[in-house]
């Protein structure tokens, strides 16, 4: 049998190195399938699709998985299996990034269920394969007979040395202030994702632009490719919606001038909710009565009802602010919600904070620890030690719903990695504890991580952990008529705001520049004059919740608390570490047992790092 070749195109960046996407040997039984390589990094996507939507299925039952193999890197999973299981934190953050530029660029009535999966199959240990992942996707979609509005593509870009380098190495993204992961088609920007060093709007505005004008390439060649492929010339024909226009038009009709005047009483969530369900109730009541209906066409009938009553409020809310400038809690577009946030709120955790933001409320707790406490990171195109990290919980009760808990949710990793990021450029680099963060959202509607960045810098302050600056996030929002070229920018968007909106743009920062952002939008295209826009409302913003922040505590404890443990550093001679541990670990055993403490000794080049750590004066 004659070995098949592939279909393939090639992009090449501006400092020479290349990246081919091909098609048409491997992975062939699914719908789409593509190899990224660049370097001596491979990358494999394939997608697959039902043949039809589910019965009463209103939306997109898309799953995104990314997977790295240990093999690709010549090693082996550590623990007792040596498979790879479940999916650690890096995989999920990789996925939720393809997810969230995919999922808009499918047609909002198909409703098939889709999966994308992407795997890494070597790693080269320079180039990072996170920043392949959505060309990858992206292809392999492109290449498929499945629907698509649009190819996008996802790069790294960093500024190193005042320079823009896309899809830096491991190496160079040592010297870089400004790492963004960015999405996007030809025509606009769609995904950000990353952290920065105290950089001012207009600068992370020109990584933006540096970003978009590579993907412009990656598209053109995805294109390129798709071209070749007979297949991808002819998109399925589906039919995954049946609507009934006249009731569609009586909802509305009967409706929207209630919905209107409940959106505009500036009611609180939980009032405003029952309300609107009152206004969709009452409609059903009239025109579907149970008697005298058959039950299966009323269900069908309410349910298509419940769909184009969503429209309503979403049309609705958006006029409401668009012509008179008012938001559903009552709010301008640029006002902040009412704050209130304390400091040492629990008496044992060694730093701890509440941060109220209208109805979003946060609960902050620090634990100080050792080089023992650091959270080992272990994958294939990562290994490292966090002496800081941060956890994000997100409870039922908060949203007021019961729900089982099951673990750590996907949503749970991503706002909990934005929330480090944020922070994580404050810490000292010199501060001698392992320092968790942990953020329990106790309300949420709206803005819920960047409440944990508030309060988890509250409590780093109450602590007593020398933070250069605080931080403070806000979330912003987008309402935009593509007919008349209207559009508002929202300051701390409110849950619903977010759900009915165009966009979610989470920026974070000190009084010194920005540190972290994300931005996921819903519409086809974003202006950088409406970015411009959304960052200098959000720079507003954050020096308000700065000020809030600074009234509760002005500047981090001189001192770690009285029960937080104290810690003593010192080196000895590399000679001297076997005597201090002993045979077997039986000399540091008994130090730690007769004094209390806990010792740790680190051999690093010619000398061993001890940390005695502990509570009792007498007993350090």
């Amino acid at each position: 049998m004659q070995v098949p070749q592939p279909l393939s195109q090639t992009v090449t960046l501006k400092d020479g190195r290349t990246i081919t996407i091909e098609t048409g040997v491997w992975a062939k039984q699914a719908a789409g399938a593509a190899v990224v390589r660049m370097g001596g990094t491979v990358v494999l996507a394939t997608v697959t699709t039902a043949d039809e939507g589910k019965e009463g299925a209103d939306f997109l039952p898309l799953t995104v998985e990314y997977k790295e193999s240990f093999t690709a890197a010549g090693r082996f999973p550590g623990g007792f299996m040596k498979r790879e299981m479940r999916p650690n934190d890096e995989e999920i953050l990789v996925a939720r990034l393809v997810d969230r530029i995919l999922r808009p660029m499918f047609p909002s009535d198909y409703h098939a269920e889709t999966q994308v999966i992407v795997q890494l199959l070597s790693y080269d240990g320079h180039t990072q394969p996170d920043s392949l992942a959505g060309l990858a996707a992206s292809t392999a979609i492109a290449v498929s007979d499945i629907p698509f509005e649009a190819p996008i593509s996802e790069v790294r870009v960093a500024r190193i040395d005042g320079q823009f380098v896309i899809n830096p190495t491991l190496e160079q993204m040592a010297d870089a202030d400004i790492e963004l992961m960015v999405g996007a088609t030809a025509d606009s920007i769609a995904m950000v994702e990353g952290e920065m060093k105290f950089v001012c709007e207009a600068e992370m505005i020109d990584a933006l632009k540096a970003a978009h004008e590579a993907i412009k390439d990656q598209v053109e060649a995805q294109k390129a490719l798709a071209a070749q492929v007979p297949k991808a010339a002819h998109k399925r024909v589906y039919c995954h919606e049946t609507n009934d226009e006249e009731l569609r038009e009586k909802v509305r009709k009967d409706t929207y001038d209630k919905v209107y005047a409940v959106a505009k009483m500036g009611l609180g969530k939980q009032e405003r909710s029952e309300k609107f369900s009152e206004v969709i109730d009452e409609f059903i009541a009239e025109n579907f009565p149970e008697e005298g209906m058959d039950k299966d066409e009323r269900a069908q009938k309410v349910a298509l009802a419940k769909l184009y009553y969503h429209d309503v409020e979403r049309d609705a809310v958006r006029r409401l602010i668009l012509d008179e400038g008012i938001r559903l809690d009552g709010r301008k577009t640029t006002e902040i919600r009412p704050i209130w946030c304390a400091v040492n709120v629990l008496p044992m955790p060694h730093g701890s904070s509440i941060f109220t933001r209208g109805e979003t409320q946060a609960l902050g707790t620090v634990a100080l620890g050792t080089s023992l406490d650091s959270n080992e990171v272990d994958g294939v195109s990562f290994r490292y030690k966090q002496n800081f990290y941060l956890h994000y919980n997100f409870p039922p009760y908060s949203t007021g719903e019961t729900k089982p808990m099951r673990g750590v949710s996907r949503r749970e990793i991503g706002h909990g990695n934005l929330a480090y990021r944020a922070l994580k450029q404050v810490i000292p680099a010199d501060c001698p504890y392992t320092v968790r963060v942990v953020s329990n959202v106790l309300e949420s509607n709206g803005s819920s991580s960047m409440a944990t960045v508030c309060a988890g810098t509250l409590a780093l302050m109450d602590a007593g952990i020398q933070i250069s600056k605080p931080v403070s996030g806000i979330a912003m929002g987008l309402i935009t008529d593509e007919q008349t070229g209207q559009y508002a920018v929202l300051s701390d968007i409110l849950g619903d705001e977010d759900h009915l909106g165009d966009m979610d743009f989470k920026v974070t920062g000190t009084e010194d520049g920005i540190t972290a952002c994300q931005m996921d939008i819903k519409v086809k295209g974003l202006s950088y004059e409406v970015l411009t826009k959304a960052l200098a409302q959000a720079h507003e913003g954050r020096m308000h919740i700065l000020g809030k922040i600074k009234e509760a505590i002005a500047e981090p404890r001189p001192t770690v608390k009285e029960h937080a443990p104290k810690i003593i550093a010192m080196e000895v001679p590399k000679e001297s570490i076997g005597g201090i541990i002993g045979t077997g670990g039986k000399v540091i055993q008994r130090i730690q047992a007769e004094t209390g403490t806990t010792v740790t000794i680190e051999e690093e080049g010619n000398v061993g790092k001890v940390q005695i750590l502990g509570t009792s004066p007498k007993g350090m």
